[in-house]
Order: C-alpha cells, then structure tokens, then sequence
C-alpha cells in the first residue's frame, strides 16, 4: 500500500503482435503476466493467423491514424492510473513507434514510478527481419524511453553498429544504450551446450545459463521479456526476476519440444510460469566499470551462484 493506504498500480499495457493460433508476441506475454496475476491492457501491432516462421499469410496492420486514435484513447483513459508498467514488442511499422512513445510518456506522467520495457523486435542470428525503418524507430523513439530493454545478443549488435564478440562486449554496448537495465538475451554462455540470459545493469552484470533446447519453438523472447517485467511489478529484485524468468522460459520450452510441440503450450504449462522448479546456473561477472581496460571482460566474478531453484 502507498500513503494513502492505496494498492500500488498493477495493469500492464502490453503492445506487440497477435496471432490467432500460437503463443508469440501478445499471446504469450498477455497470459504470463495474467497467470503471474498481472491485469493486462493488450494492443495488437499487427494480426496474422499464426507466426510468419509457419509460412507466409495474411498480415493485418491497423492504419497509422487509426493506431495512433487507440492509444491516445487509453493515455487519456479514466483508468490510466491503475496501469504500473508498459512492454512494446513487436511493431506493425515505423509509424507506430511514435503512438507507442506518447502512451509511454502520459503513464509516466500519471505514474512516474510506471516501469517501461521495450523489447526491439527486430531480427535474430540472419539480421534485421523488420524494415530498417521500423528497427530505426524503435532506437530512436522508444529505447530512450525506456527504463528496461531486452534485445536479443543480434539486434544489440544492430543497435551498436558492431560485432560483440564475448560478453564484456555484449556489457558494454548493452550500457552504452541508454536503458538503465538491460537484459541480453542469446548472451554468449559459459557452459558448452547452454544458452545465456545476461542482465547489465549500472551496478552488476549477471548472466544466468540454461541448456539449449534444439528446435525450440517460437516466442521465448516475448515470454522471457513479458515474465521478467511481472516479477519486477510484484516485488522480486532484477537478479531474482532474472533467474525466475530464465528458469521459466526453459522448463515451458523443454516440456514443449519433449511433446514434440510447434508452439510453446503455455495453457498446459501454466504453473511453470508461476512456480518454475528448473535448475539454472546464475554467476556474477565482472562489469564493465570494474574490469582492466585494454582487452575483452566479462569473465566470472566470484564464480557461480548458480544451480538453483528459482
């Protein structure tokens, strides 16, 4: 409770992609943040009957007036007040960057302590697979908006214009951003056959480790990012949520390959999201401000922490 004995505000405004079957974008991050008990404001980006990786398909963007008149009606909504965090994924095109930068703006002003995580959509390991100007947009507009980012390890490389060979790398660039926090995913792992999570931060940087899970379907990304945020609204510390999340995302995403699933089953695996029982690795690494210049960094600070239960 604040001062005047009134719940702190607990909706999320969720921005991204819709598909009518699958679990990506808005699907995904709408129902964990709803099964971590999160009310949800959700605005479809774009509509298509399932995940372009399925095959091409009808693509429905809403027209830039038309998009931009939805969310100046929820920033002058009666119940903005109850919102406490705002997650943008997936954009339709340039345009909506800045529809989505207003909303941002009249939350903060209703809320300043409002969180804003923008996750930058853009590409993965083959490049950008937005339009260069919708990935510009998202730079320009809404990362310095934004009080938590969560780029994959590719699209911080687009996003610094360079190649981030190790982690010390992936910490640096990931500071020079802008975001006070920052969450890399696809960070490079430590441990052969794993993935990394890595968190960078002002005052730390963590990286927690799963084992990778080949042919994993799609939609991690929105979910890790979606689950990260409703721990941060609930209470827990950026490193707890991190590994939370991390241990999350792995347990759905091995359950679902074990059934031989195209989708993530999050409708089946709900009590994962909540209560996730999988063993990640969690280390501290030397951050940026700390390490010796002249050479790469990032190595472990301290060694692990790790394998345990989040």
């Amino acid at each position: 409770m604040d001062e005047a004995g009134q719940a702190p505000p607990r909706a999320v405004i969720v921005i991204s992609s819709h598909v009518a079957r699958g679990t990506v974008g808005n699907r995904a991050a709408v129902f964990a943040l709803e099964t971590l008990g999160l009310p949800v404001w959700a605005v479809p980006t774009v509509i298509l009957p399932w995940h372009p990786g399925h095959g091409r398909a009808t693509r429905i963007v809403p027209p830039a007036g038309d998009f931009a008149a939805l969310l100046g009606d929820l920033a002058a909504a009666p119940w903005l007040g109850e919102v406490g965090a705002v997650l943008s994924g997936y954009l339709g095109g340039p345009d909506q960057a800045a529809a989505v930068a207003g909303l941002v703006g009249a939350v903060k002003a209703r809320n300043p302590r409002a969180l804003y995580l923008c996750d930058p959509v853009m590409g993965d390991v083959g490049g950008l697979y937005v339009p260069e100007a919708t990935a510009a947009a998202m730079r320009d507009l809404l990362l310095p908006l934004a009080d938590i980012a969560s780029p994959n390890r590719y699209e911080l490389e687009w996003l610094a214009g360079e190649a981030l060979p190790d982690n010390g790398a992936v910490a640096r660039a990931a500071l020079g951003l802008g975001p006070p926090t920052m969450l890399v995913t696809s960070a490079h792992a430590m441990m052969a056959g794993s993935i990394g999570n890595l968190l960078v931060t002002g005052r730390e940087a963590v990286l927690a480790e799963h084992r990778a899970v080949p042919k994993a379907p799609n939609g991690t990304g929105d979910l890790f990012s979606a689950l990260f945020l409703a721990r941060l609204v609930t209470g827990h510390s950026e490193a707890k949520a991190l590994q939370a999340a991390t241990a999350a995302v792995f347990e759905v995403l091995a359950r679902a390959v074990k059934r031989g699933a195209d989708e993530l089953m999050l409708e089946t695996d709900a009590q994962s999201l909540a209560h996730p029982m999988a063993m990640v690795q969690v280390r501290r690494l030397v951050h940026p401000a700390d390490a010796p210049s002249g050479g790469p960094h990032g190595g472990p600070a301290g060694g692990p922490e790790g394998g345990r239960r989040a």
